[in-house]
């Protein structure tokens, strides 16, 4: 099997900032894209990053000028740096990963995290 196990989020005041860590472990060949989403209470959850295995990063608008997306391969680990934070990036955090977990095989699956909740709040 394979686990994600994120870290970093908390309470932060507005303007401030934290960054999330999202480790994966377990039977791995390879990790394809990883990512970010959240959800907020009463919403849908939505795409914050993602960024492939050879760094190309996707941001949300909402995102963009304010959070970095990077990775560290050889950990299998995706970070979110997230600045300037505001009221509205309020909400539970997950990592996703897509993961080949044989070499000998096609199969790649989608492997979410449990969350993490950063609450934005003076």
């Amino acid at each position: 099997q394979v686990q994600l196990v994120e870290s970093g989020g908390g309470l932060v005041q507005p303007g401030g900032s934290l960054r999330l860590s999202c480790a994966a472990s377990g039977n791995i060949f390879r990790i394809n894209a990883m990512g970010w989403y959240r959800q907020a209470p009463g919403k849908e959850r939505e795409l914050v990053a993602t960024i492939t295995t050879d760094g190309s990063a996707n941001l949300a608008d909402s995102a963009k000028g304010r959070f970095t997306v990077s990775r560290d391969n050889a950990k299998n680990t995706v970070y979110l740096q997230m600045n300037s934070l505001k009221a509205e990036d309020t909400a539970v955090y997950y990592c996703k990963a897509d993961v080949k977990r044989y070499w000998n095989s096609l199969v790649v699956n989608t492997y979410w995290g449990q969350g993490t909740q950063v609450t934005v709040s003076s």
